[in-house]
């Protein structure tokens, strides 16, 4: 099975510090967190105009969890890691594959959750899908045409919708990985 996922982080750089995860199955399962833990002197204006704007912030989140059998969590990065790895138990009978789109930065943050890829569950692959390679050989163009592609827009020229809504919000980007993935397979 695949978990589609994405993350926003404070700074493309190696002391960045996670401010949400957004996870979304096959069966349209939804991990969703943000942390309070982030640290708030590496974000820049584009980071609070973009990220920390389209968060849900933590009221919103306990409604969320009280209304929705979808898994939303508001604290500090142990609080998730133990809550994120209670939600990956119910599919430990699975073959589990995570996809992202340009993972680097994403599937390391992870992972880091975890403590280190030997941490990982057994069933979970420690390797990251990328959708950025699917879309340069779907298109037939190179990896850097492909990075430059409007995810939203390729989405809208394919009849593709998403469900999720706030665009730079973890889980709408780990929505859109998902719709890109079941166009280009």
């Amino acid at each position: 099975m695949n978990i589609y996922f994405d993350t926003e982080f404070t700074g493309l750089h190696k002391d960045t510090t996670l401010i949400s995860i957004g996870l979304i199955t096959d069966t349209e399962d939804i991990f969703y967190a943000e942390f309070n833990d982030y640290d708030k002197t590496q974000c820049d204006d584009w980071i609070q105009q973009n990220v920390i704007n389209n968060l849900y912030g933590e009221t919103k989140i306990k409604q969320l969890n009280e209304t929705e059998v979808n898994t939303y969590v508001y604290g500090n990065k142990q609080q998730i890691s133990k809550e994120l790895k209670i939600w990956l138990e119910q599919f430990k009978g699975e073959h589990i594959q995570f996809v992202s789109d340009v993972c680097h930065y994403d599937f390391v943050l992870l992972i880091d959750l975890f403590g280190t890829a030997f941490d990982l569950p057994k069933y979970i692959s420690p390797y990251c899908h990328d959708i950025n390679q699917d879309i340069a050989s779907y298109l037939c163009i190179d990896d850097i045409d492909a990075f430059n592609l409007n995810r939203e827009e390729f989405l809208m020229d394919s009849d593709y919708s998403i469900n999720c809504n706030k665009k730079h919000n973890s889980l709408f980007d780990a929505c859109v990985i998902k719709e890109i993935y079941k166009l280009v397979y």
